[in-house]
């Protein structure tokens, strides 16, 4: 059954940036995923990675290889992963490789633990608290890699989406400690200055995206809202879910991304056994959602989307194939509005025209509009 929600776009611009398109699907399902992978409109190239969290335990909450391996050989891909930080059964590669096997990874792929010969440096263009990334090797293996993330909170950092998983996801293990300590050590994560650890992490993910904008390559993300603990993949004993599955989001910048996920979390009207507050809780606990801000203030990307609906666009298509047939691939991507008073009261939710509002001066989202 789908869920009702809040998908809000309401952000200001920033820097001049011009605005970002979010793709979304409220189902979740392995067809769903190719689906919105291919409505990116990037064309994979050459060798590709497909960046995921291979989890702590079989409790944690990790996408299933069985929900990513049609996206997987879509796109003849390699599942790439490295060694974690932290005391547990993936911080080396043999013991990762075990965890590998037991959650069932590499029968769907092969799966490289890219930092297993070692880190190289790559380019920070944030030099605030780091120097340089230090990131798996194996990286230079990849021409394009996909940053599939499960979108869900986190202990550490308030929430992990594709900016983790680009930063914290793609450093080395010795890269891990170096972004915590905010570029005080290669050995020690210790860090009591929050805002530089998030900050690390912004420009760590900026670094891995450059890298991958480079003549050649390229690189996307998709986030998957679904078991959203507060806890990380990377705890072996989450906490239970408390809110509701919401979707699959997409897009190629990263920071629109992340913000359009927040969105959806923090304007979700709770509900019994559908509760936003304990994750919006740990984001806020953790000023987690400064990584958007302070990539914005980079130059990563922007916090100014455009949510786009793959849903009707598939409704339709189904429609017209039960009527004629033959499914015509004409575009039927829909912009949804999200429409606000100048003092804050909602008049439209997820709408998919404007028709219906007074002549007047609103926020469309995020933008003030005159309605004639």
């Amino acid at each position: 059954m789908k869920h009702l929600f809040l998908l809000i776009a309401i952000v200001f611009a920033l820097n001049g940036y011009s605005q970002s398109t979010v793709y979304f699907t409220s189902e979740i399902t392995p067809e769903s995923l190719v689906r919105i992978f291919h409505a990116l409109g990037v064309e994979p190239s050459g060798r590709v990675a497909v960046k995921i969290s291979t989890g702590e335990s079989a409790q944690s909450n990790h996408l299933r290889p069985e929900f990513i391996k049609d996206l997987v050989d879509d796109v003849e891909g390699t599942l790439v992963e490295c060694n974690t930080a932290y005391w547990g059964n993936r911080n080396n590669t043999a013991a990762h490789r075990a965890a590998i096997a037991e959650r069932g990874y590499d029968q769907i792929a092969t799966v490289d633990i890219m930092d297993e010969e070692g880190s190289i440096r790559i380019p920070v263009s944030d030099t605030r608290w780091l120097q340089y990334d230090l990131v798996g090797s194996h990286i230079q293996n990849y021409d394009f890699m996909i940053n599939l993330a499960h979108f869900k909170g986190h202990q550490m950092g308030g929430f992990g989406g594709v900016l983790k998983n680009a930063s914290i996801g793609v450093a080395s293990s010795a890269g891990k400690n170096y972004i915590h300590s905010a570029g005080r050590s290669e050995t020690n994560s210790g860090n009591n200055n929050q805002d530089s650890f998030i900050e690390s992490m912004a420009a760590a993910a900026q670094a891995v995206h450059n890298y991958f904008k480079q003549e050649g390559k390229d690189i996307v993300y998709i986030n998957v809202m679904n078991n959203m603990s507060v806890d990380c993949d990377c705890n072996g004993r989450p906490a239970a879910p408390q809110l509701q599955d919401m979707g699959i989001l997409a897009s190629t910048d990263p920071v629109a991304l992340d913000k359009a996920c927040l969105d959806l979390v923090f304007n979700h009207e709770s509900t019994a056994g559908d509760n936003a507050s304990p994750l919006i809780n740990r984001i806020n606990s953790m000023h987690g959602t400064h990584i958007v801000d302070y990539g914005e203030e980079i130059g990563l990307g922007t916090r100014e989307y455009t949510l786009v609906s793959l849903d009707d666009m598939e409704e339709e298509e189904k429609e017209e194939e039960n009527t004629t047939g033959i499914a015509n691939p004409t575009d039927r991507r829909r912009i949804l509005y999200n429409v606000f008073t100048l003092d804050g009261k909602k008049v439209l939710d997820r709408s998919k025209t404007l028709e219906s509002l007074e002549p007047g001066l609103y926020i469309v989202n995020g933008k003030k509009q005159v309605i004639n």
